[in-house]
């Protein structure tokens, strides 16, 4: 045996002997096994603290409405609320506090406080419920009333049954409609019909609320009627909503009041139904309806106008939204509407007893000028199948079927 054999001899014995795989390749990189990854620690979330459940809101608005066409007498524009003052206006400066009851602090509060300059016409006078800040006499426009206004002052409890049980009373605002009081919350500038003639705005009164269903909510009670705080009758209305949101980025909700309205009468409810949806499931898009019907039986005008036998009125109207945020800064949206105040009681722009159709679209370009600073400019045009718009003297009496004002408004954001 040659020496070179002897040498990979014992080579091979030696391997042998410890197990050793003297020719085996070591392993590609690939074939390592990475070490487990250690699953991540979920951090518990911090419970929020008492101040941190409070929500604070507070802006002021204002603007400038010109009627390009024919304004009413007083530089007017009619059917309109918070626009109604040609020219310069000081809307509004409000400030609103608010906490909802959760299961940490069960207990909630709403405060919402409202106020104008004294010697203009402001929205906080056309915000008055009767009773606070408003007599019997007072009508619009209000112009006799105080500058400030007590918007929303409630209380709230959520009760430990099931998801949730919670009971809210005093002064709030409505559930009915898509459009609410403040500005910086719509689409417009400028509110719409259902907005200023199908539909309340507030309500004193207590409502319990309740979730069944992730997806579903339900809140019905007692008010004591359409903006007032003083009954005028000795029967209370009641309010509800059934929400659903079981398609993701649809909300909807059908919302109804119903009860006696009239001055010393128990009897002839007024009832409206009201329909929302709102669609935001497509980036930087936002679509939304309103549907309203309403009615209310022997109603007192045209009772008092002894011109048919059968006194009951109605209306009914629909309003479409779109909107869209080309960039952070701006937005554009518009507003297709249409009323029809069958018995012509809500807008008392025609006779008692007598129709008038309404049709409006407004175009709104909103642009966020810095921080909570926004501008708004905007185009509206009305027009109704009866002379409603334009009135003169003498007789005050409406000379057109037309209406087309621009706004330019501003308003500042605190929080």
């Amino acid at each position: 045996m040659t020496r070179r054999l002897r040498v990979m001899l014992i080579a091979v014995l030696f391997g042998v002997a410890f197990n050793a795989p003297v020719y085996a390749q070591a392993p590609k990189p690939e074939e390592t096994k990475p070490a487990e990854a250690k699953p991540e620690e979920k951090k518990e979330e911090k419970p929020k603290t008492l101040w941190e459940e409070h929500t604070l809101f507070a802006y002021i608005e204002n603007s400038a409405v010109w009627n390009t066409g024919r304004a009413s007498r007083g530089n007017h524009n009619e059917l309109r609320l918070y626009d109604f003052e040609g020219g310069y206006t000081f809307n509004v400066a409000e400030f609103s506090i608010k906490k909802d009851p959760t299961e940490q602090y069960p207990f909630g509060y709403g405060l919402v406080l409202t106020a104008g300059i004294p010697g203009t016409s402001n929205d906080s006078q056309k915000d008055h419920a009767l009773g606070i800040f408003r007599g019997d006499n007072d009508q619009f426009a209000f112009r006799n009333t105080p500058n400030f206004d007590l918007q929303e002052a409630y209380g709230s409890y959520q009760f430990p049954l099931g998801s949730g049980l919670t009971l809210k009373a005093g002064k709030f605002v409505t559930l009915l409609g898509y459009e609410v009081i403040e500005s910086p919350n719509d689409l417009n500038f400028s509110r719409g019909f259902l907005f200023t003639f199908a539909i309340p705005l507030t309500h004193v009164g207590a409502l319990l609320s309740y979730s069944p269903l992730p997806w579903l909510s339900l809140t019905a009670g007692p008010v004591v009627g359409w903006d007032v705080a003083r009954d005028n009758n000795s029967r209370m209305s009641v309010m509800g909503q059934v929400g659903v949101s079981a398609v993701k980025d649809l909300a909807l909700s059908v919302n109804w009041i119903t009860g006696p309205e009239q001055a010393h009468q128990n009897s002839n409810p007024r009832t409206v139904l009201d329909f929302v949806a709102a669609y935001t499931g497509i980036k930087n898009l936002t679509l939304a309806a309103n549907v309203d019907y309403g009615w209310e039986e022997d109603e007192a005008s045209l009772a008092a106008s002894g011109t048919r036998k059968d006194n009951s009125a109605s209306w009914w109207g629909w309003a479409g939204y779109v909107a869209y945020d080309w960039t952070e800064q701006l937005r554009t949206a518009l507003r297709l509407e249409y009323f029809q105040d069958s018995d012509g009681i809500r807008t008392l722009a025609v006779a008692p007893g007598s129709r008038v159709e309404l049709y409006e679209v407004t175009a709104t370009v909103q642009y966020k000028i810095w921080k909570g600073l926004v501008g708004r400019l905007e185009y509206r045009h009305d027009s109704a199948d009866e002379k409603v718009f334009a009135i003169r003297a003498p007789g005050y009496v409406p000379t057109g079927k037309t209406q087309n004002t621009l706004t330019l408004a501003l308003y500042y954001s605190f929080f």
